[in-house]
């Protein structure tokens, strides 16, 4: 078996068993291909000192030292596959250090341009001189902008909600994850008469009518694409008067946590609603409790100036 065969096997354990998402299988597929067609002989055949010289050669063309980290968690993954299957009898992987990641503060929005952001949506959708079309978009992309703020979903987990979430109108709503994990997350009453509105406007499109998908769109997953959606808030930041260049659907997802977290939230209860499985993942968000305690002793000690 060569290692483009064993690259396909291990994409189909990856998606059978493990319930790997579309884009995940898509990013391991890259990453591994990348690297078997680096290396003399394939990957599934390299030996440690292959692996780590194709490490030292996407460094040297500029990778993040994040991709990099990507990348040999992609190949540990593949390796343990082979030797888990009999497919080879040692693990290359075993003694290759990790590349050295910093921290960056992820991105967020402060709670002023968020306001802001959502109030220019409302405004919009609410715009009577707006056509039909226009008026269309403009409700979906309130709903989808509200929705998204009160939920700190992932994009993707956005895009694809069925429409039941909003038949049913309740105060929480179950979300299919990754690796097909399901939480609870719940939603606001803002959302919630955000979403009654674009199901109003949703019932008088025919061909969104038989969908199961909340956001109904012409394409292949049949749902609104990541794409679209990210392209539609920059035009909104842009309008709101908020640079494009700050905003995007992740960035909102931070700032869903941020804010939580800044008003008092237990940082494990913000790992719960964001869908994290593990607590490390949520604690990028350290800084912010870091701020709240000073904020905190400075405000409420007896010795502070």
């Amino acid at each position: 078996m060569n290692s483009a065969a064993r690259i396909e096997a291990f994409l189909e354990m990856m998606s059978a068993e493990r319930g790997a998402a579309e884009n995940t299988l898509s990013s391991y597929r890259r990453d591994l291909e990348d690297a078997s067609a680096e290396i003399d002989g394939g990957l599934a055949g390299a030996a440690a000192a292959d692996i780590r010289g194709y490490l030292d050669e996407i460094a040297a063309r500029g990778f993040a030292a994040t991709s990099q980290a990507r990348k040999l968690s992609a190949i540990r993954q593949f390796f343990k596959f082979l030797y888990a299957e009999g497919l080879r009898g040692d693990d290359p992987t075993g003694t290759l250090d990790s590349p050295k990641k910093g921290r960056p503060l992820p991105k967020t929005m402060s709670e002023a341009d968020t306001g802001r952001l959502i109030d220019r949506a409302a405004q919009e959708a609410a715009d009577a001189s707006l056509n039909d079309g226009d008026n269309l978009a403009a409700l979906r992309l309130h709903a989808l902008v509200e929705v998204l703020y009160a939920t700190g979903l992932r994009v993707s987990e956005l895009v694809g909600l069925p429409v039941t979430v909003a038949l049913r109108d309740d105060r929480f709503f179950m979300v299919r994850g990754k690796g097909d994990k399901e939480r609870m997350v719940p939603l606001s009453a803002k959302a919630r008469m955000a979403m009654r509105a674009w199901l109003a406007a949703r019932a008088t499109v025919p061909a969104f009518a038989d969908s199961p998908f909340l956001f109904p769109a012409a394409s292949d997953s049949g749902y609104l694409s990541r794409q679209v959606f990210a392209r539609d808030l920059k035009g909104l930041a842009a309008r709101a008067g908020i640079a494009s260049a700050k905003i995007s659907p992740h960035v909102l997802r931070h700032a869903f946590a941020s804010h939580l977290l800044q008003s008092g939230a237990d940082l494990r209860a913000v790992q719960q609603l964001l869908g994290h499985a593990d607590i490390s993942t949520t604690q990028i968000y350290t800084h912010v409790l870091e701020e709240r305690l000073v904020r905190l002793v400075n405000d409420h000690h007896p010795l502070a100036d």
